[in-house]
């Protein structure tokens, strides 16, 4: 009789068939082109449009209920694995026995995937409470994962977050944000515990330590011939957020900000000259600080963008010189009805981050009327108006706009929480709900990119963070992540006698390294490791300690 016919070698035979269901990576030449298989393959191009590689491997018990699936050469799906939605595996990727693949999800190459790992790139909504969960809906933001990446077995990866080249997500970690490249993360949530390549025992906060001290050092080096670069004859002309060279008065407000930074006053200016110059910008009847380079004549001085900032930039830059406003902002002594007239026509539904940015102004007034003259009475009004108004949900004050989602609200919270919540140490109205909405939005825009990763969307998180932190550790693993991220990728936007660059795509300016040294020196804040970095923010971008108590 045939041995290979018989019936021992039937059974080894099927034996070997299930092993290789399940441990695809064994598989053989024969197996890849059994017709079965084939036919698997060719159904699924029928029915979704999928794109197989030749040398793909799709097993026999595996669950594919694809809206679209693209597998690159030498990728395979193991038995009793589920995979559905809209799926993207590059080259030489695995997902192993049990795994789940689902909704909007993006591989690249040599990505393997463990039994019992969950990987979901779409969440339920459930933002309306009036509304049964079941009813709302799906939306999806995506899941990405780099190339060279091993996700352990029951691990969770949420909807929205970002997995970089190289990394490795431990057993059973839930993965809520993103993952820097070649970082080793493990826990619930996942946090950052090392990077490849480095000890074991070695902090994981050392290479960070490392890259403050370093880019520190660089700054303090420099700072006197960045400030150099921008000074003309009594004044300071520098590049704005647009790219465009203008005078300003914030040009020299932004000097004397780095320079107080790092202990000193700009060289070579006369204080007391400055002094009197910037309190003469002070207009009698409100108050303001309006500038004479951008100066709005057509409309009340109350709905002039740079008057209102300029009580900020004006009014902490007198203070690192020893002195003060000359006068009271008078256009913030306003009673609860005239208020509320004023804060309720701001355009919160469109334009959140300008409404944010009048309140900062609002609160920064009253800021310095307690501060220099003794006029408290009407902050109340302003909180109660600000708790009345917060959305439980999202915790934030405004709406998300179609184009740009929750942007316009989350640096709008910042801008109305620094000159508020911050500036006078009041807790914050919904901390939980505001958190996850900043973490929302970070994931949402994939932690910034291109002309999006600038000094001013990074402020507006890293700042938020910061002082939720103060109130609840709720999520801070996310947030360490971010922060580490952040001073990681600040390292290559440094130039040498220049300074930084508000964005990528524009020059070196007086804002841009104001700006993003601040915005480092939070994020060392959030970490810990403030006292690593040699820069410390002492006006409009300080630290959130409250300047006065209720």
């Amino acid at each position: 009789m045939d041995h290979a016919s018989s019936p021992q070698a039937s059974v080894s035979e099927e034996r070997e068939a299930r092993r290789l269901r399940y441990l695809s990576w064994e598989r053989i030449a024969s197996d890849l082109h059994h017709p079965a298989h084939l036919s698997r393959k060719a159904d699924l191009r029928r029915s979704c449009g999928a794109a197989l590689a030749e040398t793909s491997y799709i097993a026999e018990n595996a669950a594919i209920f694809t809206e679209s699936l693209t597998m690159g050469e030498r990728s395979w799906i193991a038995g009793h694995a589920l995979v559905r939605g809209d799926v993207i595996l590059g080259a030489d990727c695995s997902i192993n026995p049990y795994a789940c693949v689902s909704g909007k999800v993006t591989c690249g190459n040599g990505v393997r995937i463990a039994s019992h790992a969950s990987i979901v790139g779409f969440n339920h909504g459930f933002d309306d409470p009036d509304i049964p969960i079941h009813r709302q809906g799906v939306v999806s933001i995506g899941i990405t994962i780099g190339d060279d990446v091993w996700i352990g077995a029951n691990c969770v990866i949420l909807d929205g977050a970002t997995i970089g080249n190289g990394a490795v997500i431990a057993a059973g970690a839930v993965v809520t944000g993103d993952i820097p490249a070649m970082a080793i993360a493990g826990g619930v949530p996942a946090k950052v515990l090392r990077s490849r390549g480095s000890s074991a025992k070695k902090s994981g906060m050392g290479d960070t330590e490392d890259q403050l001290l370093k880019l520190g050092h660089r700054a303090q080096e420099q700072w006197p011939d960045i400030l150099a670069r921008w000074k003309t004859p009594g004044n300071y002309e520098s590049l704005e957020a647009d790219g465009t060279r203008r005078p300003a008065i914030r040009h020299l407000c932004d000097a004397i900000e780095i320079a107080a930074g790092f202990g000193h006053l700009p060289p070579g200016i006369d204080r007391s000259e400055t002094i009197e110059r910037l309190q003469n910008l002070q207009e009698p009847e409100t108050g303001l600080f309006p500038d004479a380079h951008a100066r709005m004549p057509d409309k009340p001085l109350r709905d002039d963008p740079k008057a209102l900032y300029n009580v900020l930039s004006v009014g902490y830059a007198l203070e690192l010189l020893g002195s003060s406003p000359r006068q009271p902002v008078r256009a913030a002594l306003l009673d609860a009805r005239d208020l509320d007239l004023w804060l309720s026509a701001l355009p919160w539904q469109s334009r959140a981050w300008h409404a944010g940015s009048v309140v900062d102004a609002i609160g920064t007034a009253m800021y310095f009327n307690a501060k220099y003259f003794g006029i408290r009475h009407p902050r109340q009004a302003l909180f109660e108006w600000l708790r009345r108004h917060a959305d439980s949900v999202s915790g934030l004050w405004g709406e998300p706009t179609a184009r740009e989602g929750w942007l316009q609200p989350v640096n709008g919270f910042y801008r109305l929480t620094r000159g508020t919540y911050a500036q006078f140490g009041v807790a914050l109205p919904h901390p939980h709900a505001s958190l996850e909405t900043v973490h929302l939005n970070y994931r949402n825009h994939k932690g910034f990119a291109a002309e999006k990763y600038n000094a001013c969307n990074l402020l507006d998180t890293i700042h938020p963070l910061l002082l939720i932190a103060r109130q609840t550790d709720y999520r801070r693993g996310d947030g360490e992540t971010i922060a580490r991220n952040l001073i990681s990728r600040a390292q290559d936007k440094w130039r040498d006698g220049e300074g930084f660059p508000f964005a990528d795509g524009s020059g070196p300016s007086l804002q841009g390294t104001e700006m993003w040294l601040s915005v480092i020196h939070l994020a060392a804040d959030f970490l810990g490791l403030a006292d690593r970095f040699a820069f410390i923010p002492k006006g409009v971008h300080r630290t959130a300690t409250p300047g006065l108590g209720l």
